[in-house]
């Protein structure tokens, strides 16, 4: 079984959390519905020349400078910051996310955003890609079944290694579920190697969005949910009867998936409830 270790993520404050003033963050006046529909504040105003933003009659559309995309992204943020601010997100990390240094710096930039906008994001990481690295440079097979890791005595020596000395061996999907029920977290985010839960494995386009746990388990009677998805869902599952209020399968190896799922309506993988 794939190892793994929790740690508890508090990043100091960042530039991002300075722009979003106390004023809007704390602001009784923060009742209003997310996407289009919702209505502009009294408290967010927002001043630009005419020349920045033309009129319908102008006709041609011009480029919008950099300062307008971060005042339409701060302000379709809101909605969400208002509905999770002050929840706890266990989030687990690793699979490509881990071996990449770009998707690194993504993850923890998404991490510390999370936190400085009034999110309690809790990191559970795994030791799965380091674990087999080295089993590799010793030409030793690592075994799986079902999607866990099959740990023999040879195989936890290499384990206890890349752990610094740690004597235990639990799959990293299974120790975050377990946290984010303990914890009443609103959401458990699963971060992997693939795009989420495809109803037909050999075609990308077959992702399912959203589902229920009778959709799920019907998915893993008809062996469409196989081998290293088997331990994700059934923690997701888990983790949803025990109280939290969604999980989600998300792409680890796109930039900012993190904020990409908890920040919009659509989402970016595939995402379980009850």
């Amino acid at each position: 079984m794939a190892a793994a270790t929790k740690t508890f993520f508090k990043p100091p404050l960042s530039s991002v959390a300075k722009s979003l003033t106390p004023s809007i963050l704390n602001s009784p006046k923060l009742n209003y519905t997310p996407h289009s529909s919702a209505k502009r504040l009294p408290s967010l105003t927002i001043r630009a020349s005419a020349a920045a933003f033309p009129s319908p009659s102008d006709g041609a559309s011009q480029a919008k400078s950099p300062e307008q995309f971060r005042v339409e992204i701060l302000s379709e943020s809101l909605p969400f910051i208002q509905r999770f601010r002050g929840k706890t997100i266990v989030v687990k990390y690793g699979g490509a996310a881990m071996k990449d240094p770009k998707l690194q710096a993504s993850v923890v930039s998404d991490l510390v955003l999370l936190s400085c906008v009034g999110l309690r994001p809790v990191l559970v990481h795994g030791g799965g890609p380091e674990i087999n690295r080295w089993l590799k440079q010793l030409n030793i097979e690592p075994l799986f079944h079902d999607g866990l890791r099959v740990t023999d005595a040879e195989t936890m020596e290499i384990v206890s290694m890349v752990l610094v000395g740690k004597s235990y061996n639990i799959n990293a999907d299974t120790v975050a579920g377990e946290l984010a029920a303990a914890l009443g977290a609103e959401k458990l985010i699963l971060l992997t190697d693939v795009a989420g839960i495809l109803e037909y494995r050999d075609d990308p386009n077959s992702l399912v969005k959203e589902t229920d746990i009778a959709g799920v388990k019907k998915l893993i009677a008809e062996k469409k949910v196989a081998g290293g998805m088997i331990p994700k869902v059934n923690c997701c599952v888990r983790a949803i009867e025990q109280g939290v209020s969604t999980a989600s399968i998300i792409d680890g190896r796109v930039q900012h998936s993190l904020l990409h799922e908890i920040m919009s309506e659509d989402g970016l993988g595939t995402m379980i409830t009850a």
